[in-house]
């Protein structure tokens, strides 16, 4: 028996906007996404003569095939056409559930990219990513990590430099938000204020931590905090600790603040 060792590192979004809905039924995305350091710890034991199996460390996640690590090994190994002869997930879990930090595609993108070294990377980290869209919106870039535009839903990704080292804080209200249920009033929502994702990229090139700040904003969040009014309390909190900038990640519903790094 082989056991694969692999962190899964959660995401933010600096810049989130919603282009449309497809016909498909989902919609058009353009984002800003940023990898930070929460992470999972995901172990794989391969060759273990044995039906597959997962275990979390949290109640309340699905231990089957329904769990996107689960469903990432299977497009993994079919896409290599490979038998593992049995195969067990454990997750060790630190992400918080429904918090827009992508937690679930986080461990998904994590198995990708283990099961791509432990069989001498077949599959360039851009088409792991690739295949890592057939599991779901945010693992394309959840397999990528780092800084990256993310388009399309998710599947288009083209690397940006990466963001200048900083400290991001977060804090999770007690509510929890319905996606779609969201979506749906965004398509019925006005929105005034758009990201300037051009303006977002050059900021990051230009290393500026301080332009990053200026230009952070998410489609969602008046949505959100127009019902929830713990988003304004907490960007409130953060700005009195002098937060450069304030902002839900995704759908919700954890706000993150890029904070003044006082060791520099």
């Amino acid at each position: 028996m082989i056991t694969l060792y692999e962190g899964a590192f959660a995401k933010i979004n600096l810049t989130l906007d919603v282009l449309g809905k497809r016909e498909d039924g989902y919609h058009d995305l353009k984002s800003v996404m940023q990898t930070i350091s929460i992470r999972d710890d995901i172990e794989i034991d391969l060759d273990t003569g044995k039906p597959w199996t997962l275990s979390c460390t949290k109640e309340g996640i699905p231990c089957d095939e329904t769990n996107l690590a689960w469903k990432a090994a299977k497009v993994f190994f079919d896409a290599i056409k490979k038998d593992p002869n049995g195969l067990a997930i454990r997750i060790t879990k630190r992400i918080p559930s429904e918090a827009g930090l992508g937690g679930g595609s986080a461990d998904a993108g994590a198995v990708l990219r283990a099961l791509n070294k432990h069989y001498g990377n077949p599959l360039s980290i851009l088409a792991l990513a690739e295949l890592g869209a057939l599991v779901g919106s945010d693992v394309p870039f959840c397999t990528l990590c780092g800084t990256a535009m993310v388009e399309g839903r998710g599947e288009r990704l083209r690397r940006l430099p990466d963001m200048p080292k900083c400290v991001i804080a977060g804090c999770q209200p007690e509510f929890s938000i319905s996606t779609p249920v969201l979506y749906r009033k965004l398509d019925e929502a006005v929105i005034t204020d758009r990201p300037d994702n051009d303006a977002m990229e050059a900021a990051i090139a230009s290393g500026d931590i301080y332009k990053i700040a200026g230009n952070i904003c998410n489609v969602f969040e008046p949505v959100v905090s127009e019902q929830y009014h713990q988003i304004d309390h907490i960007r409130s909190v953060f700005n009195r600790f002098g937060a450069l900038a304030v902002q839900m990640t995704g759908s919700g519903s954890v706000v993150f603040a890029i904070m003044p790094d006082k060791g520099r």
